[in-house]
């Protein structure tokens, strides 16, 4: 049956998470936004995808998703995965609005939530999870909906082949393996910089005793009250359990390497986003220094505002990350998402995706199961983030136990949020911005 998109409606909902200091950083407090999309069908079938912002703007890449949504509202399903990679190009490379990019920003951004949304309605129409709809298909359907475009130096169209046919050997193993175990993450709730420290510790005693052995923290403030503050929670969580830190790019690269010299102290397994996220070599040179400084205990982390598949080829090829954080909607979605993991694999990088926000967990947990059950095939390394806000509006929320994900079970995405979190917290006309 052929099933044609016919609609693509666009809300705009936001979420007044400014004022408890939830999501604060060295740079950010905002209120968690979505750009939410939803496309209609001929066939009753719906599918859902958005994209994250912080607040103010958020108009902007609904509006963004409007311009683009012509390339998507009147195709077919068939249409689309036909030829996939021109599908998405349809979107990531318009002949005009891609000079508002290219391939970055809002214009990129909106072509994820719309991307994401095809993907959610595949799957939906599938029957399936998206992690196991994506670990389903065959090599040669994921192979044709990358776009290959400016990575091929790294990666070309039959390592990628490989990579994902050598996934498909001890996958059933693996998959038994999360369904008994579930998926091993790590917590941001306890630390942001916003919180008083009394909150601090609260929060990552009870962390720890709900299960969670790996916790992150921001940095970026005076460079004493992040060594107090990282003090506080490696004394909760005693020197076995993991300590990350984020510093969301407010440092300098010589800036960063001093911090890092002091924050050593507490022993971090990686320092997020030290600097400029668009500084390749500087990230390379705080590699090489935190490596140093920690007899290699430390490594970067970063990719959570990466905008493309290119700027992570750079950062595997310059050997400046350790650790990279793909963000499910920073990026041109599903498919882009698919380059970033092969890239990965090709260069032994362990994929720790970025979630948190509006919705980033429910999109990433699919992410990280097929890519260890079709492309990286490994656990060592490999964690997603948690953050326990605002799962209670999606349909399909995130499920953990003893500070492990568990599998979802529903088809999509799970990316559909419930008609009455849209209604209340739609900008500027829902109760909760009145």
């Amino acid at each position: 049956m052929t099933v044609t998109i016919t609609s693509v409606e666009v809300h705009d909902v936001r979420f007044p998470t400014a004022a408890r200091g939830d999501g604060s950083d060295a740079i950010n407090r905002g209120d968690y936004s979505a750009t939410y999309v939803e496309l209609g069908t001929d066939a009753g079938a719906t599918g859902a995808g958005f994209t994250f912002t912080n607040g103010r703007g958020n108009e902007i890449t609904c509006a963004a998703v409007r311009a683009l949504a012509h390339h998507v509202q009147g195709r077919t399903i068939e249409e689309i995965t036909a030829e996939p990679v021109a599908f998405w190009r349809s979107l990531s490379a318009d002949v005009q609005l891609r000079w508002l990019g290219p391939e970055k920003g809002v214009i990129h951004m909106a072509t994820g939530a719309l991307v994401n949304a095809v993907w959610d309605l595949r799957a939906t129409l599938a029957g399936k999870p998206m992690w196991r709809f994506l670990a389903d298909l065959p090599t040669e359907d994921l192979v044709a909906s990358v776009d290959f475009r400016h990575i091929t130096d790294a990666l070309t169209p039959d390592e990628a082949a490989a990579i994902l046919d050598k996934g498909l050997i001890g996958g059933d193993g693996r998959l038994a393996e999360l369904k008994q175990s579930g998926f091993a993450s790590y917590t941001t709730s306890v630390g942001w910089l916003g919180y008083p420290d009394d909150k601090v510790r609260a929060l990552t005693r009870q962390a720890y005793a709900d299960g969670w052995r790996a916790m992150k923290m921001k940095v970026g403030g005076p460079l004493a009250d992040d060594l107090r503050r990282a003090r506080i929670i490696r004394e909760e969580i005693g020197p076995d359990a993991l300590l990350m830190m984020d510093a969301n790019q407010v440092w300098d690269v010589d800036e960063a390497i001093t911090a890092m010299a002091a924050l050593a102290e507490v022993d971090p397994y990686w320092i997020e986003e030290p600097t400029h996220a668009d500084d390749i070599l500087g990230h390379a040179r705080i590699a090489r220094a935190v490596t140093e400084l920690t007899a290699g205990r430390c490594r970067v982390a970063t990719g959570e505002v990466a905008a493309n598949r290119v700027i992570f080829k750079q950062l595997l090829q310059a050997e400046a990350i350790g650790v990279m954080q793909v963000d499910a909607c920073r990026v041109g979605g599903v498919n882009e998402v698919l380059a970033e993991l092969l890239l990965a694999a090709k260069f032994g990088v362990p994929v720790c995706p970025h979630a948190g926000g509006v919705g980033l967990c429910e999109y990433v947990q699919h992410l990280a199961i097929f890519d260890y059950l079709r492309v990286g095939t490994g656990l060592d390394g490999r964690m997603i983030e948690y953050v326990d806000h605002l799962h209670e509006h999606f349909v399909d929320p995130v499920r953990t136990r003893g500070g492990r994900y568990l599998l979802p079970e529903r088809p999509g995405y799970s990316a559909t949020m419930k008609p009455a979190s849209i209604a209340e917290f739609r900008f500027p006309d829902g109760p909760a911005w009145r």
